[in-house]
């Protein structure tokens, strides 16, 4: 992905480093409008500056059931339940126009953090068990659209996983803006193969009968069922064990071409990975250096050994 086919990523406005926060202030965060900023097109919603408060304002906060909490100022007790929540409606439907593969919220905002927002009850005390409003609206708008607050992205295993999600689902995307055909559909996922059994061998099984009987299903339902499947398996974090079963999968179609020192060499990477010695890039860069070696044309398309581009560096760190 280049900034001439950018992915599209919503994300909260105070990120970018713009001063739309209560305070007048904002929250910019270097990695996103640094490193992330190559690949996506950001797409910045404010939803309390967007709803019309202005800036600087009262502080809100959510307050009450935090299964359906109300939004109110902090001092002076007033009620913009419905106003932000008639908002959020509205402002959901028309990024359906968008083509959003992501969206990025800030933590803790009673109206966009994604989840473990404090909501207060009647005594003044918070737990942290809300979502914001127009987080919680989002979402639910838009069940498989891969999302993330910006403290979790701290995290380089939430961040790979998130990073992994926009850029497949990109790649879902163009599939679904060629002609639909079962042959698109089986083309993708071939090469999404071992990307999926990384995060789910269970979810690598039904898809690929899924795919196999595809010719027996209507195309429209063939490709929303792929699909629901798909967003579902990389919610699903990937682990050592998993991987290590991906990396001795990708072994197999070495066996009558690596060379005894080779086979071993690689053997004894995949084990300082299983010992968490070495990161996954470590194996990772081994294989494709035998996939050039070899030629071997299956394994070069095979999305798990290029899921993101390089200079993220996300697989450094796990």
């Amino acid at each position: 992905m280049t900034m001439e086919n950018p992915i599209k990523i919503g994300v909260s406005t105070c990120l970018l480093g713009e001063n739309v926060r209560y305070d007048g202030g904002h929250k910019l965060d270097r990695f996103l409008t640094g490193t992330l900023a190559q690949y996506v097109e950001y797409v910045p919603v404010c939803p309390e500056v967007e709803c019309g408060f202005g800036t600087p304002r009262e502080a809100l906060r959510l307050v009450g059931d935090p299964e359906s909490p109300r939004l109110m100022t902090s001092k002076s007790a007033k009620d913009y339940t419905e106003r932000m929540v008639n908002w959020a409606k509205n402002r959901v439907s028309e990024l359906e126009n968008e083509g959003l593969c992501g969206f990025i919220f800030k933590s803790n905002s009673p109206s966009s953090g994604m989840e473990r927002v404090k909501v207060y009850n009647e005594k003044g005390m918070p737990v942290k068990k809300g979502k914001g409003v127009f987080a919680r609206i989002f979402m639910e708008h838009f069940p498989l659209i891969p999302v993330e607050d910006e403290g979790r992205l701290h995290d380089p295993k939430l961040r790979e996983n998130f990073i992994e999600q926009i850029f497949t689902l990109k790649r879902w995307r163009e599939v679904l803006a060629e002609k639909w055909s079962v042959g698109h559909l089986v083309e993708f996922h071939t090469r999404s193969k071992l990307l999926i059994l990384s995060h789910s061998p269970k979810h690598y099984r039904i898809m690929g009968k899924l795919v196999a009987g595809g010719k027996g299903t209507p195309i429209k339902k063939l490709l929303s069922e792929y699909e629901i499947l798909l967003m579902e398996t990389l919610k699903l974090k990937t682990t050592r064990k998993k991987n290590i079963n991906v990396l001795h999968h990708l072994m197999g179609y070495f066996k009558k071409q690596l060379a005894g020192d080779e086979k071993q060499e690689l053997l004894e990477i995949i084990e300082q990975y299983c010992e968490g010695y070495v990161p996954l890039i470590v194996p990772i860069t081994l294989v494709n250096h035998y996939v050039r070696k070899y030629n071997q044309p299956y394994l070069s398309k095979q999305t798990y050994l290029k899921p993101h581009p390089i200079d993220l560096q996300l697989r450094n760190h796990v």
